[in-house]
């Protein structure tokens, strides 16, 4: 770390939904901007025109609002380095290239595709690999090798080229990566890279150093699979001369497929049930929709939580941490080198962990939401009370509904299974005697008064609980499962236990 303000982007492509690995790259960004006090920037690349999808940037935008990674300067935001989508600096871009022409680091070339491709097919038979490269260029057709009128009469002439970097012949390109250290490599391996395309826009090598140098980036965090890219982008600082104000580089571990091996897909999502974008995508152009962690019942808070461990060690024993604590401990010398298996389950685990976490009245606000979405009715005291007795047995907020269904509606069927094993002609005549007791009721309606109440009887029809209880339960809910028997019955109340039990003797005769 210098002690140059710490500047750093985010840049993705709205090229369609951002991907969870995504997410994270935003998320270390973020993370490190807060813990030094720095700007967190977000930055558009749509030099792709082809690319580009629409609703994909207002994707990006709500994405990292829903996770809390909050930015400084956007497009949405403005800033002192506006405008923050690269479409609308193209101009910008031109002069910079012009600059690397004057200074003998690029040139024109004029190859058609045809023509490249022809090359490769003829050193394909020689059983060479096509580059162009130092030696390459020299048998095209391009600045180097055409005379200086050659060049101006076809631009003149309107005739297409593209603007190449010149890679110096044998040069060692040497740079120290955050996370992986020392990095070295031979300008031999690396091609001549098109910087400007023949439509006039940039590629993403130069809008993305142009950008970064006057944006004043201060760290370039990425995902591992721009690594490759890193040693050209150094050639380019170097040829513009701005080599001494180069952001450090920052390459994170891949997200890897829940089986350990290759990088995790929207393929690999649907294979095992799960999420690989943060919101529900709906694709514009082919009617496509993807499914979404929000949608699928993540909380934020739990999805950031899980993320920030994909690929990073605290140091301590810690799991939880609240946005805050993750900026108190984050550095980037804690990020590991290698990837991070996508474990769901450990997610579901984080998810887990927050509903306990929360209040009875924060949770029963949520499943008020989630029961006028389904048209059922509740009060906001019973509402506490169902979040209390299922928040120990849920992973997702929609569960409550779902699992919890019994406490809004009465069963229409039973369960064969617990019916065959559970409901006897003995059990029932014990809650037939049961719904009479409860008919005569006096004092509170309470779990413990109920308990003992039903146990006196019992021992009075010199019954045990053991046979009785699971056809009780069965009566209630429909099922064998579900919370504390005697918190169902207190919060469905009196008068809708007595009517379920006497529906179930009738239904089960």
């Amino acid at each position: 770390m210098t002690d140059r303000p710490v500047r750093v982007r985010f840049a993705p492509s709205p090229t369609g939904p951002l991907h969870i690995g995504g997410v994270r790259t935003a998320l270390y960004n973020y993370l490190l901007a807060r813990h030094t006090g720095g700007t967190m920037i977000l930055r558009i690349e749509d030099t792709d025109q082809t690319r580009f999808v629409p609703g994909a940037e207002d994707y990006i935008r709500r994405s990292l609002e829903w996770c809390g990674i909050q930015l400084d300067e956007s497009p949405w935001h403005g800033g002192a380095h506006a405008p923050y989508r690269q479409s609308e600096r193209k101009a910008l871009y031109m002069q910079y290239a012009q600059q690397l022409l004057d200074s003998g680091n690029a040139y024109y070339a004029f190859d058609t595709p045809e023509e490249l491709e022809a090359m490769r097919e003829r050193l394909k038979a020689e059983k060479v690999d096509f580059q162009y490269n130092g030696v390459m260029r020299m048998q095209m057709k391009n600045s180097l090798t055409l005379s200086a009128d050659e060049v101006q009469r076809r631009i003149a002439s309107g005739e297409p080229y593209v603007i190449r970097l010149k890679v110096p012949l044998k040069e060692e390109i040497r740079f120290t990566d955050l996370i992986r250290g020392h990095v070295v490599v031979q300008s031999s391996t690396i091609d001549d890279k098109v910087l400007m395309k023949s439509d006039g826009m940039p590629t993403y090598h130069l809008a993305n150093v142009v950008d970064d140098h006057l944006m004043e980036i201060s760290h370039v965090i990425r995902g591992e699979e721009w690594l490759p890219s890193a040693p050209l982008h150094v050639l380019l600082y170097r040829a513009f001369g701005w080599e001494s104000t180069m952001p450090q580089f920052a390459h994170l571990p891949l997200l890897l497929k829940p089986e350990g091996e290759g990088k995790l897909s929207k393929r690999d999502g649907d294979k095992h049930g799960f999420a690989v974008f943060p919101l529900q995508w709906n694709n514009p152009e082919t009617g496509e929709s993807s499914r979404g962690f929000r949608e699928d019942g993540y909380l934020p808070e739990a999805l950031v939580n899980f993320l920030a461990l994909l690929g990073w060690n605290p140091g301590t024993e810690q799991e939880i941490f609240s946005m805050e604590e993750l900026i108190a401990a984050f550095s980037l010398e804690r990020v590991n080198k290698s990837g991070a298996k996508f474990d769901i389950n450990k997610a579901k685990w984080y998810n887990q962990q927050y509903i306990k976490e929360m209040s009875d009245e924060q949770l029963a606000g949520f499943l008020l939401q989630e029961l006028d979405k389904q048209g059922l009715m509740c009060s906001n005291e019973k509402a506490v009370l169902v979040a209390r007795a299922m928040k120990e047995r849920i992973t997702f907020i929609h569960e409550l509904v779902s699992a919890g269904r019994f406490f809004f509606e009465a069963p229409v069927a039973y369960d064969a299974e617990t019916v065959a094993k559970k409901w006897t002609a003995d059990a029932a005549k014990a809650l037939t005697a049961f719904a009479e007791l409860l008919k005569g009721w006096q004092g509170e309606f309470t779990p413990a008064a109920v308990k003992t109440s039903l146990n006196d009887l019992l021992a009075q029809l010199g019954m045990k609980p053991g046979p009785v209880m699971p056809a009780l339960r069965l009566a209630m809910t429909g099922s064998g499962g579900g919370p504390d028997l005697m918190d169902i019955l207190t919060i469905c109340g009196r008068e809708e236990t007595i009517r379920r039990i006497e529906t179930a003797v009738k239904a089960l005769a």
